[in-house]
């Protein structure tokens, strides 16, 4: 399994500042990006897997949403978070 108890407390510590804050926007965003990236290489060798591909969108949709959140909140951790993650291009 790619996304073990040890690899999620490890993206919550860095990024939701404890490993049992799981609630905090940039927590769950981190989360989402690393099984956002994980799906995407899936994608790459099975093209023709449409369930993996509808998870995707969803979780990108999943991801959008709580980016929206967290900008129309405090646009300093928006900043911060989408450097970090490196999620815009």
């Amino acid at each position: 399994m790619y996304l073990t108890k040890e690899v999620k407390a490890e993206i919550f510590v860095k990024h939701g500042q404890a490993a049992t804050n799981t609630g905090s926007a940039e927590g769950q965003i981190a989360l989402f990006t690393f099984r956002i990236n994980h799906l995407t290489g899936h994608l790459k060798k099975n093209r023709h897997d449409y369930n993996t591909e509808r998870s995707l969108v969803k979780l990108v949709g999943k991801r959008r949403s709580l980016l929206d959140y967290l900008k129309k909140k405090d646009i300093n951790r928006y900043r911060e978070i989408i450097k970090e993650l490196s999620i815009r291009k």
